[in-house]
């Protein structure tokens, strides 16, 4: 980051002295200086790179790297791991060697970000050669992005030299972290990441190696259920609690895994951890950590009793369903309720008719659109409730965030193996009248629904003009996600190539130069909601079209009354939609701008449809999520009010939004 420049002068002033004395003084006055360079972009050579980088012109950028300057070298690698353009992986990995060694660890990153198997060979042999520690650290991690199946030894067996190196751990648990997301690990790598759990491993190796275990499909850890049960409820980091007793759900459910998930959930003085806990209960464990479960339903943080209630929905087993209805209207927070309800009709029995005329009835009453729709949702457990769900979805002058739900409802019904077969053709014609709507939300859902496999519908509409009519009327790139789930679909019942979908490009929306270099490295943004402010450092310098996005839409007063329309627990917490259910967007796209940060708590960022469809929502990060690292644009960085935002639920009001220095 470069720092502030300041230009000082005098001006001389020559004044007239006192007329009587006839003597003239020259007399040099102090004037304030100009106010400091707002940021980096002041550099007319880094914003050619930005706009470089925002255009994905590799032959733009190539040129900066041979500059004489690291700054400027540096920055075109930083470019480089947001263009993914493996035209340009020789010429990073020539950069593994640059003197600078700040551009070596951008060229790191960039050839991580760019998933390029051929810089496998390059970074393995940097390796050894690198006398940076931290240098190190960043390929290691690079290399779990490009690695090989057969490259993975190297990930698991760092040089005897590095077995203490605390950077070196970190960035092979980190690389073995990679390597799992892409399905590459073997029974050594497991044991050693096993092993970098240990509290005598640095907390960033502790923390790679616990998410490794939780986000790598296919492991069976029981042989290791012990080690990680123990760091579950010993490490003295949250995030590395919460990440180990995720991974638990991969171990059979021996006697220690059910006792040491029900602790968790009952003590761990950490919200997160104890989401974490529930959800790593399996139906397998369902008898021994019922009890905790229970518990967890009034626990004092919602999103703990909400992640109670959807164990219940997924995994109960022999409870009555009257008994689950009465627990659910004893619960005052409406999602855990309705979720409770949900679980309480799709237990059935027989009390289904009355359970179902209940959350009917709670239906009609309920003012708070969200709470319909998460009754809707409830009522999709059971296909007995089909005619009251298509007359909510589909009736006129309501709130569109029914309508999602309402739709969504009606597609779980459908997919429930209890479906009547007599209603089949009526819901077939269904989705039909659904795509007509114009909704993007609702013909979204529909067209999705009309791929599923599952529910076989091919055969039925040979007949594709309806969905091209429909796809014809959406605007672009405002409706891009509407126009992805309708062509994915044509594409299906044709039986053709997969068409691309198309993104906007940078001369549809460049960046606002004149903006970015108004706003300041330290700018913040106070996010006022009804459960109280939230601060958000933008981080301008890193992601300079997002933020310069953002500021103009506050100026705007876009943001003013949206509601946080999505919220999963341990996870994120997401506003900013126009329309209110995450299907919403403004009439531009933003191009991905991804810097080399990490999604730590409270990390903000944008929300999209795949890599360069940013738009207006965004969301922020409960704790470290690194599987999304690189693929989402982080754009701010909270930097107080993250006991606001572990409250925040679905309909929170963003009343409005301030900008302060």
């Amino acid at each position: 980051m470069s720092q502030p420049v300041f230009r000082r002068f005098a001006l001389a002033v020559v004044a007239a002295g006192s007329l009587l004395s006839g003597v003239t003084a020259c007399v040099s006055r102090p004037v304030a200086a100009p106010p400091p360079v707002t940021n980096k972009f002041a550099d007319a050579g880094l914003r050619q790179i930005a706009t470089a980088q925002d255009a994905r012109a590799t032959s733009a950028l190539l040129p900066f790297l041979e500059r004489p300057e690291g700054q400027y070298r540096r920055e075109a690698a930083l470019a480089f791991a947001s263009v993914q353009d493996k035209a340009a992986t020789a010429a990073l990995s020539a950069h593994l060697a640059d003197a600078d060694v700040t551009v070596r660890r951008a060229a790191a990153y960039a050839l991580g970000q760019t998933a390029d198997s051929t810089a496998e060979n390059a970074l393995r042999q940097r390796i050894t050669e690198e006398p940076d520690a931290t240098t190190r650290r960043y390929v290691l991690e690079a290399l779990g992005k490009c690695t090989s199946r057969t490259g993975l030894a190297t990930l698991t067996r760092l040089p005897a030299n590095l077995a203490t190196d605390t950077a070196a751990l970190a960035g092979q648990a980190w690389g073995l972290y990679r390597a799992g997301l892409r399905g590459l690990t073997s029974e050594a790598a497991v044991a050693r990441t096993v092993q970098l759990l240990a509290q005598a491993n640095p907390s960033g190796a502790r923390l790679a190696a616990a998410n490794a275990l939780a986000r790598t499909r296919g492991l069976n850890l029981t042989p290791y259920a012990a080690i990680i049960a123990a760091v579950a409820q010993n490490d003295p980091s949250y995030a590395v609690r919460s990440a180990a007793a995720a991974s638990l759900s991969k171990a059979s459910p021996a006697a220690a895994v059910p006792t040491a998930l029900s602790v968790l959930t009952r003590r761990d003085p950490d919200y997160r951890v104890r989401i974490s806990a529930l959800r790593a209960m399996t139906a397998a464990q369902y008898a021994p950590v019922k009890e905790a479960a229970w518990d967890a339903l009034t626990d004092a943080n919602e999103q703990v009793a909400l992640t109670a209630a959807e164990f219940f929905l997924a995994h109960a087993k022999g409870e009555p369903g009257a008994s689950l209805l009465e627990k659910a209207n004893r619960l005052t927070t409406w999602r855990v309720r309705a979720t409770l309800l949900a679980a309480a009709l799709k237990q059935g029995g027989n009390q289904q008719a009355a359970i179902r005329a209940a959350i009917q009835e709670r239906y009609s009453a309920a003012a708070d659109p969200y709470e319909k729709g998460y009754l809707l949702k409830a009522l999709g457990e059971d296909p007995a409730a089909y005619d009251f769900v298509t007359r909510a979805t589909f009736l006129t002058g309501q709130p569109v965030v029914i309508g999602t739900y309402g739709t969504e409802a009606l597609v779980a019904m459908r997919s429930n193996p209890a479906f009547p077969v007599e209603l089949q053709p009526a819901f077939a014609l269904l989705l039909q009248r659904a795509i007509g709507t114009g909704d993007v939300a609702v013909m979204g859902t529909a067209a999705e629904a009309l791929r599923n496999p599952k529910l076989n519908l091919r055969r039925l509409f040979a007949n594709t003009g309806f969905l091209r009519q429909a796809r014809d009327k959406l605007l672009l790139p405002r409706d891009l996600e509407a126009w992805q789930s309708l062509q994915q679909t044509i594409d299906f019942l044709e039986n053709i190539p997969a068409v691309p979908f198309p993104v906007a490009k940078a001369g549809s929306h460049p960046i606002d130069w004149a903006l970015v270099q108004t706003i300041p490295t330290g700018q913040r943004a106070i996010i006022r909601t009804g459960k109280g402010d939230v601060t958000f450092r933008l981080l301008v310098e890193q992601a300079p079209g997002s933020v310069a996005s953002f500021v103009a839409l506050v100026r705007q007063g876009f943001y003013n009354g949206k509601n946080f329309h999505r919220v999963v627990p341990n996870f994120v917490a997401q506003g900013g939609c126009p329309r209110g259910d995450g299907w919403g967007s403004s009439d531009y796209n933003l191009r991905s701008e991804f810097a080399d940060l990490h999604y730590g708590e409270g990390a903000v960022g944008l929300a999209s449809a795949g890599k360069d469809t940013e738009s207006c929502q965004w969301f922020i990060t409960h704790a470290p999520t690194p599987h999304l690292d690189g693929r989402y644009t982080i754009f701010a960085q909270v930097v107080s009010g993250m006991e606001v935002v572990s409250r925040l639920e679905i309909g929170d009001r963003i009343e409005r939004i301030d900008l302060v220095r």
